[in-house]
C-alpha cells in the first residue's frame, strides 16, 4: 500500500516537512507518494531522502504542473 501526501499549493519547506512527518511513524519499506507543486521540491526531496536514509524510487511530472515523487522509507532513517 502506497501512502499519498498532497502538498500542492504548498511553499519549501512545508512539502518536505509534510513527507518526514509522515516517513518517521511508518515501518521500513513502506512507501509515500508526496505530490507538490513547489519548484524547490524538485532539489529539496532528493536532498532529504538522501541525508535521511530514504529512497527516491521515482519523480513524475503531473499534467497540472505538479510533480509526483515515490519515496520509500529507509531501515536506517
Amino acid at each position: 500500500m502506497t501512502l499519498t501526501i498532497d502538498a500542492r499549493g504548498l511553499l519549501c519547506p512545508l512539502p518536505v516537512l509534510r513527507l518526514r512527518k509522515r516517513l518517521v511513524a511508518l515501518p521500513p519499506g513502506t512507501r509515500v507518494t508526496l505530490i507538490a507543486t513547489d519548484r524547490a521540491a524538485v532539489i529539496d526531496v532528493p536532498h532529504f531522502c538522501a541525508e535521511s536514509g530514504h529512497h527516491l524510487l521515482s519523480s513524475t511530472a503531473l499534467p497540472d504542473g505538479a510533480t509526483e515523487y515515490l519515496v520509500e522509507r529507509g531501515s536506517d532513517a
